[in-house]
């Protein structure tokens, strides 16, 4: 199978999606350079194992299945993509990816957003509590983060209808549109196989459980934000939507991109001590309005996703297939590195200048968002992971 130089899309990446064509239902399918390859078209010939896991308009059927299941499917579409004796019954399968529809890859069980970047904790802290401690004593300690809203997790392309909400006034709070809208670029990975109510997942068991990984954008009103999250955290502020992008690129496919973490103090206790190197070796690439604004590296996230699933299930919370849960911003130590804008503008101190002369502090309508990443592979073709967008809508009246 060719596939482009560069596509992101190569046989070691074989993200798996959700797509149809115009007048047909939704189905399975798996990203190959710049095409997309019909994997309820190849069970229906005989050509994949199916219980009717792709003749379905999500993967969480899919996802359910397990470790047993996914690697022969991951096996089986490689064969088939590379042994040439298989050509003339696959390419009735693939379909130019520009020809059709890419929906919500999964149903959306319960989502999770953490804080795991040093780099955007400690610049929050600042810039929240001049002259404080810019970490709090619990941070170093644990994953910190909160639940989401599962409903308002919504795919690459959907419009971002500026929110509306209750924020801080002089003498009194006022209600209307918020006027700090801002980006934040995440990594997520997605639970496959449930848990039971009352058992702890460990580290160890995180490639049992967990399918693969997404693209983040989790949206976020500051100005809201800051009036409403003491003390219980984050509500209106993010409800309102968490883009995601269309492809889940299984955690097989990153095994060239691990890396070590860097190094916790002090020493985590025992729930949460990794016995393998769970640091991504992830560049992501944040464009405002097709303009390179932060390169956020994803490397250097102190908190792993096998720590995140560990303390998001330490008191026996049971895990369900289609969970999401999200890193949190990634921020580089440097400034074009940070990964949100209140941390590029220092919260609209320090408007953002763009390459075409225009500046930012916040986001405005009709301004589009485009998230992007890669990852190293086995050979000189990235692993890609799409990419995640979303344009800014005015309030309604």
């Amino acid at each position: 199978m060719p596939v482009p130089e560069g596509s992101g899309f190569g046989v070691h990446n074989l993200p798996y999606g959700v797509f149809s064509q115009r007048g047909e239902l939704p189905r399975v399918g798996v990203a190959i350079g710049e095409q997309v390859l019909d994997l309820a078209e190849l069970a229906s010939s005989g050509l994949l194992a199916d219980r009717r896991w792709f003749a379905a308009g999500s993967l969480n059927a899919f996802m359910a299945a397990g470790r047993a299941v996914w690697q022969p499917t991951r096996d089986r579409v490689i064969t088939l993509l590379t042994d040439m004796s298989y050509r003339d019954e696959v390419e009735p399968a693939l379909y130019p990816m520009s020809d059709v529809e890419l929906h919500m890859p999964f149903e959306v069980a319960d989502y999770v957003d953490f804080y795991s970047s040093r780099e955007h904790a400690t610049n929050l802290g600042r810039i929240l509590r001049p002259g404080g401690e810019p970490l709090l004593p619990n941070w170093t300690r644990l994953p910190v983060g909160y639940h989401g809203r599962a409903g308002t997790v919504v795919p690459s392309g959907t419009p971002i209808v500026r929110p509306r909400g209750q924020r801080k006034g002089e003498p009194e709070p006022v209600f209307g549109p918020t006027a700090k809208l801002d980006v934040e670029a995440e990594v997520g990975f997605v639970i496959g196989v449930p848990s039971a109510l009352g058992r702890p997942v460990s580290t160890g068991a995180f490639r049992d459980h967990v399918f693969g990984f997404v693209l983040v954008n989790d949206w976020s009103a500051r100005d809201i934000q800051a009036w409403e999250y003491q003390p219980l955290g984050p509500f209106l502020a993010k409800s309102f939507a968490t883009s995601v992008s269309p492809w889940v690129v299984p955690v097989d496919a990153l095994g060239a991109a691990r890396v070590r973490p860097p190094e916790q103090d002090p020493e985590p206790l025992p729930y949460l001590r990794c016995d393998e190197p769970w640091g991504l070796d992830l560049t992501l690439r944040i464009e405002l309005n097709g303009q390179v604004v932060s390169r956020p590296p994803f490397a250097g996230m102190y908190w792993t996703a096998p720590q995140q699933l560990a303390h998001a299930t330490a008191n026996g919370a049971a895990l369900r297939t289609g969970d999401l849960m999200a890193s949190g911003t990634v921020s580089g130590p440097r400034r074009e590195q940070r990964g949100s804008l209140i941390e590029l503008t220092w919260n609209g101190t320090e408007p953002l200048e763009l390459p075409d002369g225009t500046k930012r502090v916040f986001l405005e309508d009709g301004d589009t968002v485009r998230v992007t990443a890669t990852a190293p592979s086995p050979d000189v073709d990235p692993i890609g992971f799409g990419d995640v967008i979303g344009t800014v809508y005015p309030s309604p009246a």
